[in-house]
């Protein structure tokens, strides 16, 4: 996001020519050349291998009337809804720029509005403070519904979609989730206005050094749907977090890694593979001094779900313990035998620094300054492995198992979870 590009020219390599050392090595090189370029144009090349007549043979592909070219354990697309999908290109011979056409008008501008209030007149001044991308990913029929990231909007008075024809719709929020980074916005469905509805690929088919297309607007709201591309640099990252803002990680988000430039702007945008899917919305990049070519998705298949959820709930209920945890490893080590009294081999874990009054874990029993190690028999190393756990494997009126140390002494106990005020 962008409060208040870098495009793709290509891949580049510098050629030192060299004289040939004689007539008969020229020769017999164009020779070869051309005995090569012979058998080119008989068989054909596409981008994932050898084709006959320059048509791509897919071994995969499915046939029949009936076939989807979509894998099958991709996520189940539009529940219930009326649906214009972005046609799926076919793999043969298209370029970059063909992927382009058909997907950028998916993409818009989404900018974030505060109001600040003029001292002389009191009446309110909208002002823009940052803007980001979103994708539209559904077609009701009477709206289309935006993807993008809560940074995009947190702390907006209002928000408002740049459309690819330029025009901007003040949008309704319908959901937001901090933890996801994710959130859905609505605009109402216009005669004549021009967009194109995505759709989500399986991101998890994806493989290091598969191609992809980044599409957002970095830098702000004029380098609109700004293109670039590279590869998936790798499929299982985590992102630290400090969501608290008490300068430590306190969640980790997982997250595709590309080296397609994604640059402040970009967050909310689209990650695009070679069939024109969605595989990942663009998050973040690393922004430190000589480190480029280091870019986040949330991966597709972690967000649509919690796309529809929201979609439906408008948040995501999750298990609540009623804890304030920070990490062993944050203390002083004299800590670890004079104040929490730990065996030697205990290193890491999570201390219990407060207790929600009435929570899930202070009716179990649990006191401040224990120091929970496992979760279900799952080692919980730091407060970002504690919330992990918790919000993706546990739901609210689940029950779970918590070992824990105290006075130097192991202990189990039992919490039944609440749910997450």
């Amino acid at each position: 996001m962008v409060r208040r590009g870098q495009n793709w020219d290509g891949w580049t390599r510098e050629v030192t020519p060299r004289r040939s050392s004689s007539f008969f090595t020229a020769l017999f090189g164009a020779l070869l050349g051309a005995g090569l370029m012979i058998l080119l144009f008989q068989f054909g090349i596409t981008g994932k291998g050898w084709a006959l007549n320059g048509t791509e043979q897919d071994t995969h592909r499915p046939e029949g009337p009936n076939a989807s070219t979509q894998d099958a354990t991709a996520p189940e697309i539009r529940e219930g809804v009326q649906e214009v999908r972005a046609p799926t290109p076919a793999l043969a011979g298209l370029s970059v720029s063909d992927i382009v056409a058909s997907v950028a008008d998916g993409v818009v501008g989404v900018i974030n509005l505060s109001q600040a209030e003029d001292f002389w007149s009191r009446t309110g001044t909208t002002f823009i403070q940052g803007s980001g991308s979103g994708i539209i990913f559904e077609d009701t029929g009477e709206a289309l519904h935006i993807a993008t990231n809560h940074h995009v909007i947190e702390g907006a008075h209002s928000v408002e979609i740049l459309l690819p024809d330029g025009e901007r719709v003040r949008t309704k929020i319908l959901g937001s989730d901090r933890l996801s980074d994710l959130a859905v916005l609505s605009i109402p469905k216009k005669e004549g206005r021009r967009y194109t509805v995505l759709t989500f690929g399986n991101s998890d088919d994806l493989k290091p050094g598969d191609a992809t297309i980044a599409i957002g607007n970095p830098l702000g709201l004029d380098y609109l749907r700004t293109v670039t591309a590279g590869v998936i640099s790798a499929t299982n990252r985590s992102i630290a977090q400090d969501l608290s803002g008490r300068g430590e990680v306190d969640w980790e988000l997982d997250v595709l890694q590309t080296d397609a430039a994604i640059n402040p702007g970009n967050s909310g945008g689209a990650l695009i593979n070679m069939a024109g899917e969605v595989i990942g919305i663009a998050s973040a990049k690393i922004s430190e001094v000589g480190v480029e070519g280091i870019g986040f998705a949330i991966p597709s298949n972690t967000a649509y779900p919690v796309l529809k959820t929201l979609l439906r709930e408008g948040r995501i209920e999750r298990a609540y313990m009623g804890i304030t945890p920070k990490d062993l490893t944050a203390f002083e080590s004299q800590h670890k035998d004079g104040t929490f009294f730990l065996p030697d081999h205990i290193d890491t874990g999570v201390v219990v620094i407060g207790l929600d009054s009435g929570g899930p874990a202070e009716q179990s029993g649990i006191r401040e300054m224990d120091v929970i190690v496992q979760l279900d028999d799952v080692p919980v190393p730091t407060s970002a492995a504690f919330r992990k756990y918790l919000y993706t494997h546990k739901k609210p009126g689940d029950t779970v198992h918590v070992t824990f140390y105290r006075d130097g002494k192991e202990r189990e106990g039992l919490v039944k979870l609440g749910k997450m005020p």
